[in-house]
């Protein structure tokens, strides 16, 4: 049998499978067991998803940004103030830029801690949606 004859007659014998006596009830039982991960991965997300709904609302309402002195520990001192000349040159930098493009009345300052989380939150899920909408361009 020449190279030639070979290739084909190998397609030939690879075309044609046995059929199984058993397949309709293998198939079944895969189609089982699919479902059956199907509806515990579906429950255990599920249930994820609300833990940790629960979670980020519990703390996000317990939010407590105390930047005062307090009487204790010299490095812990240090670093509230290190953190409020850092917010306070932040937002100097934001206001300069305000000004700039001509917004110089907007105040984030007057916003409490929560107006300015969900504002963020929101800037980000506009990112990620424009992410996934750049890739199902793509794919």
């Amino acid at each position: 049998m020449s190279a030639d004859e070979f290739d084909p007659f190998v397609e030939r014998l690879f075309a044609r499978s046995p059929t199984m006596p058993d397949a309709p009830l293998f198939t079944a039982r895969v189609e089982q067991q699919l479902q059956k991960g199907s509806r515990v991965r579906f429950l255990a997300l599920s249930l994820a998803g609300l833990v940790g709904g629960v979670v980020a609302v519990r703390e996000t309402m317990q939010v407590d940004l105390d930047l005062a002195p307090r009487q204790g520990v010299v490095a812990g001192d240090a670093l509230g103030q290190g953190i409020q000349s850092a917010s306070v040159s932040v937002q100097s930098g934001v206001q300069s830029v305000l000004d700039q493009a001509g917004l110089g009345n907007l105040e984030l300052g007057s916003m409490g801690g929560m107006q300015l989380f969900w504002i963020a939150a929101g800037a980000l899920i506009v990112v990620a949606a424009a992410g996934v909408m750049k890739l199902s361009q793509e794919i």
